[in-house]
């Protein structure tokens, strides 16, 4: 980890995913997808069925997120990560659909690390609390499937120098698990 902050620009690849490393301080520029519980949900239930979904997941990344109605004049409200453990047991199935990674807040289940190495996925860290600083890195803000579910709906977002902290990288190492041990010695 150093103190450069890491810009990249979607679309990317899984190796760019591959040159990230645990708290790695990003800027994330470009096209990311919110989808919470509730998306996740009928992402599987189209999966399951082999329907297509109605967004293409190759080489994007989902933001769990639900932005608040955006005010006149606004592309979004209020948006900020939410707990990431809740899309836990829908990891393996977004990677499988193409996902390079996940934008969220807090610790993972233990197996999401191994997955992350699996697929060469990474989880990024985002800032809780600060959903009226975040809605300022988003330009636009567009649903683009599910839009009965409201604020769960699936929506693209642009977005301009998002700032995450690599949280989980490729080769399974999990952000949190380093600094804790730390501060044990």
């Amino acid at each position: 980890m150093s103190d450069t902050i890491i810009r990249l620009k979607t679309p990317l690849t899984r190796a760019d995913m591959g040159t990230l490393e645990i708290g790695d301080i990003l800027e994330l520029s470009g096209t990311i997808y919110t989808a919470r519980d509730a998306a996740h949900k009928r992402m599987q239930e189209a999966w399951e069925e082999g329907k297509p979904l109605p967004v293409d997941l190759k080489n994007q990344f989902i933001f769990y997120a639900g932005p608040c109605p955006a005010k006149p004049g606004r592309p979004v409200g209020p948006i900020a990560p939410t707990t990431s453990m809740r899309m836990d047991s829908f990891v393996e199935m977004t990677f499988e659909l193409g996902m390079l990674g996940m934008i969220g807040k807090g610790e993972r289940s233990d197996f999401v690390g191994g997955l992350c190495k699996k697929y060469g996925g990474v989880y990024l860290l985002g800032i809780g609390g600060a959903s009226a600083l975040i809605s300022n890195q988003v330009k636009s803000c567009q649903v683009v499937a599910w839009e009965d579910l409201g604020t769960e709906s699936v929506k693209r977002l642009e977005v301009e120098n998002l700032r995450l902290i690599v949280g989980i990288d490729t080769l399974g190492r999990v952000f949190q698990t380093r600094e804790i041990a730390k501060y044990r010695r």
